[in-house]
């Protein structure tokens, strides 16, 4: 079975294909800047040239019908029709709590993809877009939604629910739902692969370290707890949103700056962390550079980034009573060992010991981090957000083959 992964947003659009036999990717790209003349879409099939094409693309129905074309090119392509495509899994971020697990589309959970346009504007919108524009180019062919949120949905309510008023999350739902479950969901699945070990038998902390990052505590195989709140920007200091910070800051900046609740949002979310602490870059690597060079203001940007790190595992830790191993995953977490060194150093008390040498390879597959005497170990584990999608979409598509077959 083919299945095509969308990941849609407002003016963009990635997707991969899979072979779902052998689980390889087929063919993968992007098309950016839709909705102008001069839209890109970018196509990779492995062990041939890059494919650049630049058009007019206005609507995400239009970027569908021309990564279809792409797949099925006489030349780049690697399909002879589109109907050798025969599912397509979509993420969305945001499944409120209306989606503990992932769904093939129909039009109820259309309407509750809707209704949570409130909890996340930036990105339920865009991915309805993806869904709506699959819908007109491959009106037959099944599509699954893989959530973000729905990992999490395993968390208590001592976890999920912030001190205020309780009619405020019964009239709105306003609680912590948390984010990249797919990447936290899969890298623990691939670690206890990875350790021989049951996945309901460990105590883990994931670390999801991108431009946007988080933590979560994995108890026995279940989301137990994590650090984005009931929108991305809490937790974790990231490339250029604040995380935590004391809600009062808000009003008080309202206030001396004269500035609308949008302007603070925005600075929030797209001005602050790495960017706003080190004035250079919210890339780590420029960080790192500069901090390198001896740039101060780098070198408070990465130690406060390492210290909320920090912070965070070592509150799962308490929380789970304990802990068998430590995750790092996603673009930072994966290459900086850097990083990894500064936060690992200052985990001796809980018996890490890190291998400086391990720490220093780069490896497309799981690997340990710390020595083989460390009570705790540290993997790094690769994150495979799409791999998981196509996953889930194959075996809701088939299970509901099967539950026709036995219609018949």
């Amino acid at each position: 079975m083919n299945i095509l992964v969308i990941n849609a947003g407002s003016s963009s659009l990635k997707y991969q294909l899979y072979d779902m036999s052998t689980e390889q990717v087929l063919a993968k790209g992007r098309v950016e800047r839709i909705g102008m003349d001069s839209s890109i879409l970018t196509h990779e099939v492995e062990q041939q040239p890059e494919v650049r094409e630049v058009s007019e693309i206005l609507d995400h129905t239009t970027a569908i019908r021309k990564v279809l074309d792409m797949l099925t090119h006489a030349k780049f392509g690697v399909l002879s029709n589109i109907q050798d495509i025969q599912a397509i899994g979509h993420r969305v971020v945001h499944g409120g709590e209306s989606f503990s697990e992932s769904v093939l589309v129909d039009q109820a959970v259309k309407l509750e993809i809707r209704k949570l346009f409130d909890l996340a504007p930036l990105h339920n919108p865009a991915h309805m877009m993806g869904i709506t524009a699959v819908e007109t180019n491959l009106p037959e062919v099944p599509q699954a939604v893989v959530f973000d949120t729905a990992f999490h949905q395993t968390m208590p309510a001592s976890s999920y629910l912030y001190a205020i008023p309780t009619v405020l999350y019964k009239k709105h739902q306003i609680r912590r739902y948390g984010f990249h479950g797919t990447s936290h969901d899969y890298v623990s699945k691939r670690a206890a692969e990875f350790l021989g070990k049951p996945l309901e038998s460990l105590k883990l902390v994931t670390c999801h370290i991108g431009n946007g990052a988080s933590c979560t505590a994995i108890l026995n195989g279940r989301s137990y707890d994590t650090s984005m709140g009931m929108t991305p920007l809490e937790g974790l200091m990231m490339g250029t949103r604040s995380g935590d910070l004391d809600p009062a800051v808000v009003p008080f900046t309202l206030n001396k700056e004269d500035l609308t609740l949008n302007e603070v949002n925005s600075m929030l979310n797209k001005h602050s962390g790495l960017l706003a602490v080190s004035g250079i870059s919210s890339d780590m690597r420029e960080v790192v550079e500069a901090m390198k060079a001896g740039h101060e203001n780098a070198k408070l940007a990465f130690e406060m980034y390492a210290y909320r790190i920090r912070k965070y595992i070592g509150a799962y830790i308490a929380a789970m009573d304990g802990v068998d191993a430590i995750i790092f995953t996603a673009g930072v977490g994966e290459n900086s060992d850097v990083l990894r060194k500064e936060i690992c150093r200052h985990l001796t008390f809980f018996g890490v010991t890190l291998d400086e040498e391990r720490n220093a390879v780069r490896s497309s597959e799981p690997r340990t981090i710390t020595t083989d005497d460390s009570a705790v170990s540290v993997l790094v584990v690769p994150t495979n957000e799409e791999l998981l999608i196509a996953r889930d979409t194959y075996r809701l598509v088939r299970n509901k083959l099967a539950g026709d077959s036995s219609e018949l």
